[in-house]
């Protein structure tokens, strides 16, 4: 097996095929006596920049910043400002790692008001090995301590919870979108 030497005008012609936007099998086939993996290879080495797709031209390999921040509709209006900070996120697109920087908003958290027309069921706090088919199944507390149990309360028919914890279990996507606002 004889092996191919990366001559000065080897790799110059690499380099300049590369910054054109061709594909490692193209620049391999140019190149002539030499692999796709060996070109992903000498790539690698030389440190040479990523692009986004084989065969298109090296201004595309990033797309354009968002433009400045648009008013936002009026439904937005009311919720707390958004901090926006820039990081940079490194992702592979086949074999090449490409650094790209994105915009990140953090949200405060925003307090669901609750009814205050609701009853809340007296729990009957049964352990795991204690539910039956006919008992509430709804956790209550944290798995990891020693108070955690489950509601127990009877249930209607084969579902899973008591009519209270069925209401928190399966709400309807409007009451969703409305609590979140």
């Amino acid at each position: 097996m004889t092996t191919m030497q990366w001559t000065d005008e080897r790799v110059e012609k690499l380099k300049r095929l590369w910054a054109e936007g061709l594909s490692a099998s193209q620049i391999a086939a140019q190149l002539g006596g030499v692999s796709r993996n060996a070109v992903i290879g000498k790539v690698h080495r030389l440190n040479l920049p990523g692009r986004a797709k084989a065969g298109g031209s090296s201004s595309a390999a990033r797309p354009a910043k968002r433009p400045a921040q648009t008013p936002r509709p009026a439904a937005f209006q009311n919720r707390p400002a958004a901090n926006t900070s820039t990081r940079t996120v490194t992702r592979t697109a086949g074999a090449t790692a490409l650094k790209e920087e994105i915009e990140v908003e953090a949200y405060e958290e925003v307090e669901v008001r609750r009814s205050l027309n609701v009853v809340v069921p007296i729990s009957r706090r049964l352990a795991l090995t204690e539910l039956t088919e006919r008992t509430c199944k709804w956790p209550i507390g944290d798995p990891m301590k020693d108070d955690f149990h489950f509601c127990g309360c009877e249930i209607a028919d084969s579902a899973p919870y008591c009519t209270y914890h069925a209401k928190l279990a399966y709400q309807p996507v409007s009451e969703r979108r409305k609590a979140a606002r």
